[in-house]
C-alpha cells in the first residue's frame, strides 16, 4: 500500500494557513516549504510551481463544497435550513479553504473567483430545489453570507446560547419565507 503523501499535505495546509493569516502575496514558495518544515526542493517535489499549488487549493476547497453540498442535499430538514446552519463561522476545514480561495481571488486569481462562483451557484441551486422561488433563494443565499461574515469577524456572539438564538431566528424568518 503507498504511504500517503504527508510532505503534500504539509506543504498545501502551509500554503493556506498563510493565505488565511497573511495573505497572497506572502504566500511564496518559500514562506510555504518554511511553514511545512520542508526544503524548497521538497516543495517542488509535490508542486512544481505556485501555480500548482493554486491548483490543489482550488480542488481541496472543490472537495470540501462537495461534502457540503451533499449535507445540504441529504438533510432531513431541507437544504436551506442546513445552508444556514452550516454559514456560521466555525474555522471549519470548509471555512478556512474559502477563506484561502478568497484571498487568491482578492490577488487577481480568476480560477479562485471562478471556483468561489461555482461553490455559490451550487449552493444557489439547491435552494432553489428546496424553496422553489428565486427570490426567497436568493435572499437565503444572502442571509447566510451575512451570518457567515459576522459570525467570522467576532460581530456573533461568541456565547453559545446567545448565538443560538440568532441562528433560530434566522430559521423562523426562513420558514415565513418559504412559498
Amino acid at each position: 500500500m503507498a504511504r500517503k503523501p504527508v510532505a503534500r499535505d504539509r506543504a498545501l495546509e502551509a500554503f493556506q494557513a498563510i493565505l488565511v493569516d497573511d495573505g497572497e502575496r506572502a504566500a511564496t514558495l518559500e514562506a510555504v516549504a518554511a511553514r511545512a518544515g520542508v526544503s524548497k526542493g521538497g516543495l517542488l517535489y509535490h508542486f512544481a510551481s505556485r501555480q500548482e499549488l493554486v491548483h490543489a487549493m482550488l480542488e481541496h476547497m472543490k472537495t470540501l463544497g462537495d461534502q457540503d453540498c451533499r449535507s445540504m442535499a441529504e438533510s432531513s430538514e431541507g437544504a436551506a435550513r442546513q445552508f444556514l446552519r452550516n454559514s456560521v463561522w466555525a474555522g471549519s476545514e470548509i471555512d478556512l479553504a474559502i477563506v484561502a480561495v478568497s484571498r487568491l481571488a482578492q490577488g487577481g486569481e480568476d480560477a479562485a473567483r471562478e471556483a468561489l462562483q461555482d461553490l455559490k451557484a451550487r449552493w444557489y441551486d439547491l435552494l432553489l430545489t428546496d424553496l422553489g422561488e428565486p427570490a426567497v433563494a436568493n435572499a437565503v443565499l444572502h442571509m447566510g453570507d451575512g451570518l457567515y461574515y459576522n459570525a467570522s469577524i467576532g460581530w456573533v456572539p461568541a456565547n453559545q446560547g446567545e448565538s443560538r438564538v440568532i441562528l433560530d431566528q434566522l430559521l423562523e424568518v426562513l420558514e415565513r419565507l418559504r412559498p
